[in-house]
């Protein structure tokens, strides 16, 4: 039974911050998207994985879905339809506060998705665990309306659903906000991952107005704990919650995450680093580790700690996708120690 990630492919177009593209007459390029990452690293990892997406009929989407195949990952849910595939513009490296991301996805074959047209007996043949994550609905309401669908189709199917809590405010313009849509998402799901402040715009967990001036590692601790039981108490087919926690250190960054499960707070070693290379897909790589885990029946501080470590890896991989192998991740952990 396969893991399906389900979200919109996209291609990473990098100028680097200086202009020097324009003298060199290059854009260097990545393959990725939220849930194409997942799906990437899971097939690494030698969790049968398969991926859900749209694109138009044309010689590139070819190419593109002979790569995902190559990368193991069953591509045969692919929908060919629409005239346009998702960009995104945003440089490579650490520094890119100044930087900013451009979308570029409007129309795209992914966002002109129609509810109703998905036949979702084809769509979760074999599939024991479905992903999506927070940026599927924030595209339009017609994105929101069809991941509703999804998660009422998977769950009728018994399958696990997993979200991430992933929030990108340049994406949100169709009048709604999260708070309007995502709760209605989180109810149909077994694992939420995020961070203490996605869940407070998300889904309406609040935080105390002090939490960012204390700021200790205790006290954002203690409140992924209440954030946590909130959130399985608000939606109780919710099982597991997990958080995390990133922080700026110098030019690179302090990074530890924790999960509840089993009515307990499990906490992650911290990493620490002065330097790194590409934040892009961090999140997708815990959130995969996280999947990897529990897929693999894993005790929660295994679970944990690989997903963790996955994590912190992906930060010197230059591209959307991690490449990193199990053995990798276990090697980043020790190193760590």
């Amino acid at each position: 039974m396969k893991v399906l990630s389900f979200g919109e492919l996209l291609l990473r177009i990098c100028p680097d911050t200086d202009g020097q593209w324009l003298a060199d007459n290059q854009l260097p390029f990545y393959v990725g998207g939220a849930e194409l990452n997942v799906a990437t690293a899971l097939a690494l990892w030698d969790v049968p994985s398969a991926y859900f997406s749209a694109l138009p009929d044309n010689f590139m989407s070819t190419q593109i879905i002979d790569y995902v195949n190559r990368c193991n990952i069953d591509s045969s849910r692919m929908q060919l339809s629409g005239d346009r595939l998702g960009l995104y513009y945003l440089p490579k490296g650490k520094d890119l506060k100044n930087a900013g991301v451009i979308y570029d996805r409007a129309n795209s074959s992914f966002a002109i998705i129609q509810p109703g047209t998905l036949n979702w007996d084809e769509i979760f043949k074999d599939i024991s665990w479905f992903h999506f994550s927070a940026i599927c609905p924030a595209l339009n309401q017609d994105a929101a309306d069809i991941c509703l669908e999804a998660v009422k189709a998977a769950s009728e199917r018994g399958i696990t659903i997993s979200i991430d809590l992933n929030y990108r405010a340049k994406l949100w313009k169709f009048g709604k906000e999260p708070i309007d849509i995502i709760p209605d998402l989180v109810a149909y799901c077994d694992l939420v991952m995020g961070n203490i402040w996605a869940a407070e715009r998300m889904l309406g967990i609040s935080l105390p107005l002090d939490i960012v001036a204390i700021d200790t590692k205790d006290n954002y601790l203690k409140q992924a704990e209440i954030t946590s039981k909130e959130i399985i108490n608000k939606f109780p087919k919710c099982k597991h919650v997990a958080n995390t926690f990133r922080f700026d250190y110098k030019a690179g960054i302090r990074y530890y995450t924790t999960l509840f499960t089993e009515d307990k707070l499990f906490v992650s070693k911290e990493y620490l680093s002065e330097q790194i290379l590409d934040r892009v897909g961090s999140g997708d790589c815990y959130m995969g580790g996280l999947i990897y885990g529990f897929y693999n029946e894993h005790q929660p501080q295994q679970i944990l700690e690989f997903a963790t470590g996955a994590a912190y890896n992906k930060l010197y991989i230059p591209s959307d996708c991690t490449t990193a192998t199990i053995q990798d991740v276990h090697q980043t952990i020790a190193q760590n120690d």
